[in-house]
């Protein structure tokens, strides 16, 4: 059996009027939003069709369809065509939420997300950028505090990082200067995956004891891993669907690896994942995903994580130009264009 037009038809309005209450759909009410020169029974027979396909599920005795997991994972790569992009006046609502974010990476994908979820409804999330060939070009060692060091990373893409690391010694800055050549002499350009122990505890030999916190600290600006933030979790709470996968979602959130994995795109293009797809698996929950490019090489990840039902035509093109803001605040752009 097919899906031709008019299964196709059923099946999407069936989505749609599904999304607004999440109350099984029955053919009068179906034949209602359609207007379609067909009879109700007719439209019975397609619903049923669309059930032996998988396409549709019947929760109860009632006549009324829902739409399967299935069903859902076929109307977003079949009938989702033809998205319009965002209009002139929500692109310019957009803008504008970006007017006033602190630039720096990790408080720019928090106030991103919190802006997201805002804006939809829904929960959001976003990550820092990071570029898997992505190494410190340059370190500085500076003191800045009686016991404290902070240790500068300038990245071979042209962003810094920062360090502090507790000194109980303090540090002078003959030493400071020490450590940064030393820094710069074995770790300069030296990839996460090349920077081993046993490298490291070498250059701990090299360095006095009361220093090897700022080796440390010069490591782990090395190792950074992108950061991700979740916002808006509360507004899953309206949905019966979603609400019973907060607990996983937010377990998954405590750590920055497991959710930069979870939302992670297919490639450059938006994806959007289904929870009976995602591992663990999440039942009536949806991710709409799309890559943002930041300058340098850099990307990172903007999602919206939802119920199964969201209103996917209205959300993709918000998310479509989100992303493209949020790349060009993390490389500066948007800041230039504002001076």
């Amino acid at each position: 059996m097919t899906v031709d037009d008019r299964k196709r038809r059923v099946l999407e309005a069936i989505v749609a009027l599904y999304g607004m209450d999440g109350e099984p759909v029955g053919s009068s009410l179906l034949s209602e939003y359609l207007d379609m020169a067909v009879s109700s029974a007719t439209l019975r027979n397609e619903m049923a069709a669309l059930t032996k396909l998988g396409l549709l599920a019947q929760p109860h005795t009632s006549a009324g369809r829902v739409p399967s997991p299935q069903g859902y994972r076929y109307y977003v790569d079949h009938l989702l065509q033809d998205i319009p992009a965002l209009d002139a006046e929500s692109r310019r609502m957009v803008d504008s939420l970006f007017y006033n974010m602190d630039i720096e990476p990790e408080k720019l994908a928090q106030s991103a997300a919190r802006a997201l979820a805002d804006v939809t409804g829904v929960a959001a999330a976003a990550t820092t950028p990071r570029a898997d060939d992505l190494c410190i070009a340059h370190f500085e060692v500076v003191q800045v505090g009686r016991y404290s060091a902070a240790v500068l990373a300038v990245t071979s893409a042209g962003g810094v990082r920062t360090r502090v690391a507790r000194v109980d010694t303090g540090l002078s800055r003959q030493e400071a200067a020490a450590m940064a050549q030393l820094l710069n002499a074995h770790l300069s350009f030296v990839s996460p995956a090349d920077l081993s122990d046993a490298m490291l505890i070498g250059l701990a030999r090299q360095c006095s004891p009361q220093l090897t916190p700022v080796l440390g600290a010069a490591a782990a600006l090395i190792r950074t891993e992108p950061v991700a933030r979740l916002e808006g979790a509360q507004n899953l709470v309206k949905w019966p669907e979603s609400r019973h996968n907060l607990a996983t979602l937010l377990e998954i959130f405590a750590d920055s690896a497991n959710a930069s994995h979870l939302i992670a795109p297919d490639g450059g293009k938006l994806t959007v994942q289904l929870g009976d797809e995602m591992e663990p698996t999440m039942p009536g929950i949806s991710i709409i995903s799309k890559r943002y490019l930041a300058g340098g090489g850099l990307t990172g990840t903007v999602a919206l994580i939802g119920p199964s039902r969201m209103n996917f035509r209205k959300l993709i093109p918000i998310m479509d130009y989100f992303s493209t803001k949020l790349g060009q605040c993390m490389s500066g752009k948007n800041q230039e264009a504002l001076e």
